[in-house]
């Protein structure tokens, strides 16, 4: 009498499936109470993510690639990101050095911040209706580290020029390494500048920013992962508000009369709204989650007494 079971076979040789290792790492993956948020945001996708990179694919995992037996050198190398993941609480991608923003294959390590803004759905929109998309010329990203909101810009407006800038040269070493691999060297600029202070009198269509905006207590509390992250890149002093000052002081002498200021605040929103109620910010919603992130128009600011 026929046996029934419940299931899959064995792979070829003893060797485990993909799909049972990855099943496999997920359980343990969930188990160890690890924080997301860094590019994933649950223990599924992070298994995937690292399962990939062990395969030394640069795509996602397919059902037919899960169908394969997992070689021993590949899942050892598997078994050994999982473990690192774990006792180290290293995001994973930056055990994989890559991370998609708007799409983009991005390369990141521990050197930038992991891309993660919600103003990536605002840039696949090019903005609208904010600015009209025909007309952007220049924009520039404040604080670009891995460069994947200028970059993302860059791609979305064919005809403008995008400067990026940063004040860490370790951060726009990265930036160049994403900036040639999406072939930009014509268009998007780098430059090492603290805020606008290497832009000279230059004016943009778009200023768009993901700054630093985490105050002193609440980067005392943040999960093991975001050790990993660098400093400069979180913190914005005691209240998580410096950065947030210096972009809305001189934001409007380079935007143009029909530009836009796009600043990501997260968490810090609740103070920018009480300590500034004479802006009238338009809170920015994303149908893919997230939030925290305030557009003025050129005008506002001016009116505000922002630039005068």
């Amino acid at each position: 009498m026929p046996r029934l079971f419940h299931k899959p076979p064995a792979a070829p040789g003893g060797l485990v499936s993909r799909k049972q290792a990855l099943r496999s790492a997920s359980a343990k993956l969930r188990r160890a109470s690890l924080h997301y948020g860094h590019g994933t945001d649950n223990a599924a996708d992070d298994a995937a993510a690292l399962l990939a990179h062990a395969l030394r694919m640069k795509r996602p995992l397919t059902d037919a690639d899960l169908a394969r037996p997992l070689s021993t050198s590949a899942r050892q190398r598997f078994d050994s990101l999982v473990s690192r993941r774990i006792s180290e609480r290293i995001p994973v991608v930056y055990l994989t050095n890559r991370c998609w923003f708007a799409g983009l294959p991005l390369y990141v390590d521990e050197r930038v911040l992991i891309p993660r803004s919600p103003i990536a759905e605002l840039v696949e929109k090019r903005f609208e209706p904010w600015v009209d998309p025909d007309r952007v010329r220049r924009v520039v990203d404040i604080g670009t580290g891995s460069g994947c909101i200028a970059i993302a810009c860059a791609l979305a407006f064919p005809r403008a020029q995008v400067d990026a800038v940063d004040i860490s040269q370790d951060a726009l070493a990265v930036a160049r390494m994403n900036r040639r691999e999406f072939g930009l060297s014509r268009r998007l600029r780098l430059l090492e500048s603290d805020y606008f202070a290497a832009l000279g009198g230059r004016r943009y269509d778009i200023i768009v920013s993901n700054p630093p905006y985490v105050g002193a207590a609440e980067f005392g509390c943040l999960p093991r992962e975001y050790a990993h992250e660098p400093p400069g890149a979180l913190l914005a002093g005691r209240d998580g508000m410096d950065a947030v000052h210096v972009l809305l002081r001189e934001a409007a002498r380079h935007l143009t009369p029909e530009g836009v200021l796009v600043v990501e605040v997260g968490n810090t929103e609740t103070r920018v709204r009480r300590e500034l109620p004479q802006l009238p910010f338009v809170w920015l919603s994303f149908a893919r989650g997230g939030g925290g992130v305030f557009l003025l128009t050129a005008q506002q600011l001016r009116a505000a007494g922002f630039g005068e």
